[in-house]
């Protein structure tokens, strides 16, 4: 497990449900196979409206045209994150394009710990809503035992909260390691 996580910042509203992080039409792709794979990530987050991402113009995707991993490895996220079918593929397609780190105001509870149980990336929440404090390419730098995040761009700095018992899981890389580490399988 990374101590830092630093990156561009893609911000994102409320409810952000499962259909807008990767629409089921993208759900034809094997995951065993290295070169459909990257499909997953070509189209992560292709199912949210322009108009929802933080982007200043809304000119620019979360995913530049013939790539498949994206320029941005942070999301911010508001409240309800992740909502919507329990699809093991939305948190998979973010993994892929190259998400590390989500912060949000809160997350649908299968979306969180389809996140963590599969080692995908590590999902963060925050009291304060910071998708009004970001702005999407802003610089963010997430120190992961500090639990706490600066935005490199404007300054500011805030506290999240504690991933609590989820931390050694995550330490683990995965659900199936964590328990082979602590003997349960």
């Amino acid at each position: 497990m990374k101590k830092f996580i630093e990156g561009k910042a893609y911000v994102l509203g409320n409810d952000i449900d499962t259909d807008q992080i990767i629409p089921a039409e993208h759900l034809v792709y094997s995951l065993s196979d290295p070169e459909e794979k990257k499909n997953y990530g070509k189209f992560a987050l292709s199912g949210v409206p322009k108009n929802a991402a933080g982007l200043p113009d809304g000119s620019k995707s979360f995913i530049a045209e013939g790539k498949f991993e994206s320029e941005y490895t942070i999301i911010v996220g508001g409240k309800n994150f992740g909502c919507g079918s329990s699809r093991e593929h939305a948190p998979a397609c973010l993994k892929i394009a190259g998400i590390q780190a989500i912060v949000a105001s809160s997350y649908a509870r299968i979306f969180y710990r389809n996140s963590v149980d599969g080692g995908f990336f590590i999902p963060f929440e925050i009291q304060d809503q910071l998708v009004n404090d970001t702005r999407t390419g802003d610089n963010l730098i997430i120190d992961v035992e500090k639990e706490s995040l600066t935005n490199k761009t404007t300054g500011k700095s805030y506290k999240l909260n504690s991933l609590g018992e989820v931390i050694e899981i995550i330490r683990a890389g995965n659900i199936f390691e964590y328990a082979r580490q602590s003997g349960l399988i």
